[in-house]
């Protein structure tokens, strides 16, 4: 039997709306990458010198590194969902998710060189391949076995990083700050033509994929896993039925969350303390972002008005990158020039802005088609043939 992808009837609209949630949430962290050299600065210090400590501090609590986790336990929802409809139809997953996984893989080295070098898709599409395995294992191994994977290392990863700093007497790696970098990003992405941009943006994909194929079997693979365990459990579609659940871990895991995020600002930005803050309270806080966004999904007025949100994350793929297209014209010396113009409120405030837009135009863009013209085109790769993307006029019998 030959598998069909999930028309609009299938569709679970909260599992769209945290991915459109998400993507807000991941527009507004990137953003200090796309209008300033972030990469290469210690943020911490730099923004206070700038008198943008307040909402850095912010940014830094509610949105950074807890977006990203959304998107990748999602991904493996996903996978999942495809799996078990493959095993009801009877049909063959194996071979279409390995096709699905290498046109993502081809979409990621597209946008990484030619538009943004900080893509995902890549190494999605990485980890993608080792899911297609590891959505088969129960949902209590794969759950456990994730939080394994993900604990250990990075848990003493982080408590080397602290004996470190302690043998140093005290000296912060977060004061590291790569003036020579953060000059030639401003040169090239400020002031250099799309060419030179180019090559500097190889240059960076080269070391950032570097370092995240060696940092996602521990980052993301294990989000992933869960999202996949979750799946099987059926939790998004049984959120009505565990409301009271889903308050407790929402309000338990931000609370918790919120105080590992603020640690680099309670105690001192040493690194280790910022390692704490990205791989467990953004984890955490994520798990509770999904469990409140769950929540009002339960509520029929709230899943009414921001159905353009779901709309945007229903075309996760075209609105990501449309994102960075966006942003890049709106930043680099060959579109409008203002890198390293704008502060951190007015470059979030611009982020926020061009999603809502993005989200708005999605709902009317999907009152017309079936899906995203980048999901469009992914479908046919991963189907191979032309599927009519333009939906049929409803014709009144009556």
């Amino acid at each position: 039997m030959i598998s069909q992808p999930t028309g609009e009837a299938g569709r679970i609209e909260a599992l769209d709306m945290l991915r459109g949630f998400s993507l807000i949430g991941i527009f507004i962290a990137n953003m200090l990458v796309f209008h300033s050299p972030y990469l290469y600065m210690d943020p911490y210090t730099w923004f206070e010198s700038n008198g943008e400590g307040i909402p850095f501090m912010w940014i830094d609590i509610l949105v950074e590194a807890s977006f990203y986790p959304i998107f990748a336990m999602l991904f493996g929802y996903g996978l999942s969902m495809q799996y078990e409809k493959s095993l009801l139809q009877k049909s063959s997953f194996g071979p279409i998710a390995v096709r699905r996984m290498v046109i993502l893989l081809v979409f990621g080295l597209i946008h990484a060189f030619f538009i943004w070098s900080g893509d995902v898709l890549f190494t999605y599409a990485v980890m993608g391949f080792l899911m297609i395995a590891l959505v088969r294992v129960p949902p209590k191994w794969l759950f456990f076995g994730a939080l394994a994977l993900y604990i250990l290392p990075l848990g003493l990863l982080t408590g080397v990083t602290y004996l470190g700093e302690r043998l140093m007497g005290g000296a912060s790696l977060a004061e590291f700050a790569d003036i020579q970098q953060i000059t030639q990003s401003v040169e090239v992405y400020g002031h250099g033509g799309y060419w030179t941009a180019f090559l500097f943006r190889a240059k960076e994909w080269v070391l950032i994929s570097g370092l995240n194929l060696f940092m996602t079997p521990f980052m993301i693979l294990p989000l992933m896993m869960v999202g996949a365990a979750l799946a099987k459990w059926k939790v998004i579609e049984r959120a009505k039925e565990l409301k009271g659940r889903l308050l407790v871990i929402g309000i338990s895991t931000l609370v918790i969350g919120y105080v590992l995020k603020a640690t680099p600002f309670l105690i001192g930005p040493d690194y280790s303390l910022q390692l704490v803050q990205t791989f467990f309270g953004g984890p955490l806080v994520a798990a509770g972002y999904v469990a409140l966004v769950l929540l009002l999904c339960t509520v029929p007025w709230v899943t009414r008005v921001f159905r353009p949100i779901a709309k945007a994350g229903r075309m996760s793929l075209t609105t990501y990158i449309g994102q960075s297209v966006i942003a890049t014209l709106i930043f680099y010396h060959y579109g409008f020039g203002m890198y390293g113009k704008v502060d951190l409120m007015t470059g979030t405030l611009t982020a926020v802005g061009i999603f809502v837009v993005q989200a708005l135009l999605s709902d009317l863009w999907l009152n017309r088609f079936k899906m995203g013209p980048i999901e469009w085109v992914w479908r046919i790769g991963t189907y191979g043939t032309i599927l009519s993307n333009k939906k049929e006029k409803r014709h009144d019998l009556s």
